[in-house]
């Protein structure tokens, strides 16, 4: 018996809305002149021209966190500010997600030290949530799920993300006499990695007049390219050519499709994941998105995983006026793509 063809995984909200978003900054600056300076000999060696990560890929500086201060730190600093900001009392709040990409073991989750931290309650579910890039896109979906259920009144979605041991380690490793023009282009991506915690408060609609509601949104994959980048706290192997045009090519095809339920050609505003030029480039241009509408981030922050995209709505956030219609655009490395609607 044929199976009819599966369509784009569609999903609308009923009630649920933004209460807050929030984001905090880790303070160390790390310029890309500096890591070229780091790189110098081996440059020279292999003939390799450097400012690449400044002219190709766009990012000035990314920021890393001092020693000492976790991944589950950064996400519990960012998710007090939220809490702070929503106005509500944390024993409310009946959900909360960790969707950070980094981590520093593997069990418990980072879920739990963040609940501690906050004096969460103890009726409140906790749990990691992982998908590369496109794991704060895939909490928010989920937590508005559950709202629209009855089931909670409040989740916190929240991540913190740090890449200063990555890079400590990169750079070591491409310093070393046996390093390859090869090497220097499958570690740069993990160059352009930057720091950083956000997190948000989502609630009911219905209780929250001023909220910024959540309207629907689709999700695709293709997972035939789920060895393009693959990573760990020691190093990740980009092969980015191949992850850019497989993400162009997913991203088409959810754009499309999406067409039939949503009009997405013209919001106001579209908070894409930040990756760097090429790619915000290339994605505007794939999917007739105006580069004028996309605020920028990753120039001063680098890529911050998951976080990218709740920190740069966070930092937009004053620039943005009530009813007007936002898109949050992810692509996860797997690949996985996830687009979610906001009327601010």
């Amino acid at each position: 018996m044929t199976q009819p063809q599966a369509r784009n995984a569609t999903f609308r909200f009923q009630d649920t809305a933004i209460v807050s978003v929030e984001q905090v900054e880790a303070p160390t600056a790390v310029t890309s002149a500096w890591i070229d300076e780091q790189l110098a000999d081996t440059y020279a060696r292999l003939e390799v021209r450097p400012g690449l990560l400044e002219s190709l890929a766009g990012i000035r500086e990314r920021r890393w966190w001092p020693e000492g201060v976790s991944f589950a730190d950064a996400a519990a600093m960012a998710g007090r500010k939220a809490i702070e900001a929503a106005e509500i009392e944390p024993g409310a709040i009946g959900l909360l997600i960790d969707t950070a990409v980094s981590r520093a073991h593997l069990e418990p989750s980072a879920a739990v030290d963040i609940h501690h931290q906050l004096g969460l309650p103890p009726h409140c579910i906790n749990f990691d949530l992982s998908n590369a890039c496109l794991g704060f896109v895939n909490g928010m979906h989920l937590a508005g799920t559950l709202i629209d259920a009855g089931q909670i009144d409040y989740a916190l979605i929240v991540d913190g993300e740090g890449s200063r041991e990555l890079q400590e380690r990169t750079i070591a490793r491409l310093q070393g006499p046996d390093t390859t023009v090869a090497h220097i282009f499958e570690d740069f991506a993990s160059l352009t990695l930057g720091s950083g915690g956000a997190a948000m408060v989502l609630g009911r609609a219905s209780a929250h007049p001023d909220g910024h509601r959540l309207i629907g949104g689709v999700s695709r994959a293709a997972t035939e390219h789920h060895r393009i980048c693959v990573g760990d706290m020691n190093r990740m192997v980009t092969d980015s050519r191949a992850l850019l045009e497989a993400g162009l090519q997913l991203s088409g095809e959810l754009w499309k499709e999406a067409a039939e339920e949503f009009d997405w050609a013209d919001l106001d505003c579209y908070v894409i994941h930040q990756v760097s030029n090429v790619h915000t480039q290339a994605i505007c241009g794939a999917l007739g998105i105006d580069p004028d509408r996309v605020p920028l981030t990753f120039p001063m922050y680098g890529n911050i995983g998951p976080a990218s995209i709740p920190v740069t709505l966070a930092l937009q956030s004053d620039q943005l006026q009530r009813g007007q219609r936002i898109g949050c655009l992810g692509i996860g490395s797997g690949l996985n793509a996830s687009v979610i609607e906001i009327s601010w």
